[in-house]
Order: structure tokens, then C-alpha cells, then sequence
């Protein structure tokens, strides 16, 4: 079976029964040999699909006379394909989106259903016009709930046919296809525009970057590689080891240099956090959350590969990954360490720096987990708060009187963050916050005066981010 409508359909079933979305995709494009081009169709239908359930959920309530969560699950996943496709993919063409829909209806148990799932599609093309209200959501006017949506092709005025609540937060919700709650977060830290540009960035495929390791390369021999096999790339400024893929790749693994050990991929923001970590040759460090250890093989980089690394994570597993990677790389300085960081006590005052790259509710990498939004929750959050905190009080105990401890997280809830850190200095007299002075980082990290670092991924085009550093006092006990 090789039809990509149909492969979605049943990735998303499992994604329905509690499958992430990226093991559900790999699973159905494993058992099948497809082009380039039908693999990426499976893959923006799944994702595509997963990212935007409330939209396509609110339009199933608002032209059935069954609300979604009453419709037969199947079928609701069958409805959301259809309308995804009509709502968000321009290169579609609506006929196409309408009869494939039916189709699988038809070959998934609903034959008898197939003019109830024909006329649903139709009449949001009939109320959208004949372009189908493609990327209305971008145009939808945030102060009138039925606004004229211009068609690129076509100097006509359509309109979308989502009908919106006058309330802001349901309002970009259901527009942007997030819950109330992360909605209500960030408009506590953000106004009301720049949280709807925030939505949408996250809504966005993500791009990828790679890090390149200047132990066995050059930023310029990896551009050269990379050209020669027509892969376009673009340096990121104020980051020297950073490129971003222009484009499709293919296979990353394929791709030149990879197996040499030249290049890791690595998001920009995350390269960040090893900069101000700021490793020094011949130090002792501890990454106490490492795996898959991307920031660890960046420590070294950065150390010359000169020193000692422990690399401690709970999963075994996990750091197996993080083993394959120093191997490519060609690391020697890392040292792995089963176990939960917060029983540690074999590592106290040994560190001189100390990386909490810290377990979180990746709020700031939604784009990349297209899942992410639904399953964490308010609870998830304040559960994880408290780990946080226990990693921190525990993990400062590593580093030496004068030492270098950074707390990061992907994520962009003060309560993994500012109040996580706040709470750490109220209890930690011996403790500060580093004044960012003297650092070499990119002008455009959103520095605060209380001195942490902030990553807004809708200013910088860069994964979300949180990042302090601290210094622990040489007259420490």
C-alpha cells in the first residue's frame, strides 16, 4: 500500500490511541518504499493534522450536526485530513482534497457515510468561495469574526468560514490551534500581537541546523561539501559554528561529512547555551541531564576536547545515543554516568562548571513535537517545576567555590524558568545571577535586568529558549 492519504490515516489512528506523532510517521514509512515526494506529502499530512486538531475539530462543530467529539474516531481523523488539506495546502487542488477524502472514508469502514463526508467539504468551499479560504487563518481579522480573506489568485474577496468567539484567548486558540491555557501564557508575557506572530511561527515546519565540529573541520569545508551535492546551507550570524539547510535534504545521515564526523545537528538556540556555559580546556564539567547529548559534544568541541565531561542522564538508552554521537564526532573527554542526577552525592564541589539542561514542557519547541501542545497540561507543568527545582538545589552542590552553574530549558513558562531560578536564589545565599557583560553572545538574546536570557522564536527565527547563568561564590561552604 503505497497511497500517502492513506498512510497518514493510519499513523494518525495510532496518534489518536496515544502514539507520538513522529514514532507513528516513521512506523508507517518504514513498512513502504516511497518517492521523495510522497514521504513529504505523509509526513506534512500527519503533522499537518496533529498541529492544527482544534481548528479542524471546531469546523467538524460547526458544519455537522454531530460536534467532533461525538463522531466515530476514524472518521473524525478522515474529516481532519480532508479539511486540512482544503484550509492549509495551496499546491492541493480542492477537488483533489474533496474526492480522496471520500475515498478513504470509503475504504476505511464509512462507504455509507461518503455523501455525509462529500457535502461537509463542499459547503466549506461553497462558504469560502471558490478558492477554498486557503491560509485564512494568516488573514483572519482578529476584530471581525466573518472577514474577507483575498485569494492570491484572484482579485476576488472570499472568506473564511471559520467562525470565531469575540474572547481573545478561545480566539487565537481555535484560530491558531492551541489550547487556551498556552495561549493564556504567553499573553501574560507577550501583547496580543506578538503572540498571535508566535502562534504562527510555531505552526511553521521547523527548520534544521547543523553544528560544526572545528576538531576535524572548517564552517567553509562543510558549505564546500554540502554544495558539491547541491544542499544549499546559510551561516547564522553571531554563532561560528552554526549553518541552516536551505530546502529538502534527504537523507541527513547521506549527506557529506555526516559519517566523517565533520557536522551534528543541532538547533541554533541550543548551540547558544554551550557559549555561555563558556567551557575552558583541562576543566571538569557535569551535564547532568546530557542525553541525547548535543550540548555535551558541543562542551567538548569547545574545551579543545581537553578535560574531563560527565555526561549523567537517567536512560540508559538515551545515552547510548549520546556514545554513538562522541564516537562520530571523534570525542575523548566524555564520560557517561547512569542514574538520576538528584541521588548523586560522589560529585559534590568537584565541578567547575556545571550544565542543568533541564527536563521541561518544551513549550518553546512546539513546531518540532507536533503533539507537544496537547500532551502537556497546566498539572504537567507544575509537576515538572518541582523536578526542576529538586535538580537545581541538588546539582548546584557539584560545582566548586567559584564555579560556573547554567540552568536552560526549551521552554517559555515562567514557572520552569524566572520563578525555578528566583526560588533557587531566595534559598541559595551563596549564589548570583552573572552579569551577561564580558560575554560574546548575539546581540538579539533578550537579556532582562535580572540578567537570564530569553530566546522569543518568533523574533529570532530559533527555537524558544531560556538561559542563566550563575556563579557560586568563593567564599562558599
Amino acid at each position: 500500500m503505497t497511497n500517502p492519504r492513506q498512510l497518514a490515516f493510519i499513523a494518525l489512528r495510532d496518534v489518536h490511541k496515544g502514539a507520538y506523532a513522529d514514532v507513528a510517521l516513521d512506523r508507517v514509512l518504514q513498512k513502504v518504499n516511497l518517492p521523495d515526494n510522497d514521504r513529504r506529502l505523509v509526513t506534512e499530512l500527519i503533522y499537518g493534522s496533529v498541529r492544527r486538531q482544534r481548528t479542524l475539530d471546531t469546523l467538524i462543530d460547526q458544519f455537522a450536526k454531530k460536534k467532533s467529539h461525538q463522531q466515530p474516531q476514524d472518521l473524525r481523523t478522515i474529516l481532519h485530513l480532508g479539511f486540512y488539506q482544503l484550509r492549509y495546502q495551496e499546491r492541493i487542488p480542492a477537488s483533489a482534497a474533496v474526492n480522496t477524502t471520500v475515498q478513504l472514508a470509503k475504504e476505511n469502514g464509512f462507504s455509507g457515510l461518503t455523501g455525509f463526508v462529500n457535502g461537509l467539504l463542499r459547503q466549506y468551499l461553497r462558504e469560502a468561495g471558490e478558492q477554498g479560504g486557503r491560509g485564512a487563518e494568516e488573514k483572519n481579522s482578529l476584530l471581525l469574526p466573518q472577514s474577507p480573506v483575498p485569494s492570491p489568485q484572484s482579485p476576488v474577496h472570499h472568506f473564511d468560514p471559520l467562525q470565531l468567539p469575540e474572547n481573545p484567548v478561545e480566539r487565537l486558540g481555535i484560530l491558531h490551534s492551541f489550547p487556551d491555557w498556552i495561549i493564556q501564557v504567553w499573553l501574560e508575557q507577550l501583547d496580543f500581537e506578538e503572540t498571535e506572530q508566535l502562534c504562527e511561527w510555531m505552526n511553521q515546519s521547523p527548520t534544521i541546523d547543523l553544528r560544526i565540529n572545528p576538531l576535524r573541520t572548517s564552517i567553509e569545508e562543510v558549505e564546500a561539501a554540502l554544495q558539491s551535492v547541491s544542499i544549499l546551507v546559510k551561516r547564522i550570524p553571531h554563532l561560528p559554528q552554526a549553518l541552516r539547510f536551505i530546502g529538502n535534504t534527504g537523507s541527513i545521515q547521506k549527506l557529506p561529512g555526516f559519517k566523517e564526523g565533520w557536522w551534528t545537528i543541532q538547533d541554533s538556540s541550543a548551540q547558544l547555551v554551550s557559549h555561555l556555559l563558556d567551557p575552558q580546556s583541562g576543566e571538569v564539567i557535569i551535564d547532568v541531564c546530557a542525553a541525547p547529548g548535543g550540548k555535551t559534544t558541543h562542551i567538548a568541541e569547545l574545551m579543545a576536547d581537553k578535560g574531563k565531561i560527565w555526561a549523567c542522564d537517567r536512560t540508559s538508552s538515551r545515552l547510548r545515543k549520546l556514545q554513538e554521537n562522541s564516537q562520530r564526532l571523534n570525542l575523548q573527554s566524555i564520560q557517561m554516568y547512569t542514574g538520576d542526577s538528584r541521588q548523586f552525592n560522589q560529585f559534590q564541589n568537584t565541578a567547575d562548571r556545571v550544565l542543568l539542561d533541564a527536563p521541561c514542557s518544551g513549550l518553546g519547541t512546539m513546531h518540532r513535537h507536533a503533539d507537544a501542545r496537547w500532551r502537556q497540561t497546566p498539572e504537567s507543568v507544575r509537576e515538572l517545576s518541582v523536578l526542576q527545582k529538586e535538580l537545581l538545589t541538588h546539582t548546584s552542590t557539584f560545582v566548586k567555590p567559584g564555579g560556573v552553574l547554567v540552568y536552560a530549558t526549551c521552554t517559555l513558562h515562567p514557572a520552569e524558568n524566572e520563578e525555578v531560578i528566583s526560588a533557587f536564589l531566595a534559598e541559595s545565599p551563596d549564589w548570583q545571577i552573572e552579569s551577561p557583560a564580558g560575554f560574546e553572545l548575539p546581540e538579539f538574546v533578550r537579556s532582562t535586568p535580572q540578567g537570564w536570557f530569553k530566546v522569543w522564536p518568533h523574533e529570532q527565527d530559533m527555537d524558544g529558549f531560556f538561559i542563566v547563568r550563575l556563579r557560586k561564590t568563593n567564599n562558599s561552604e
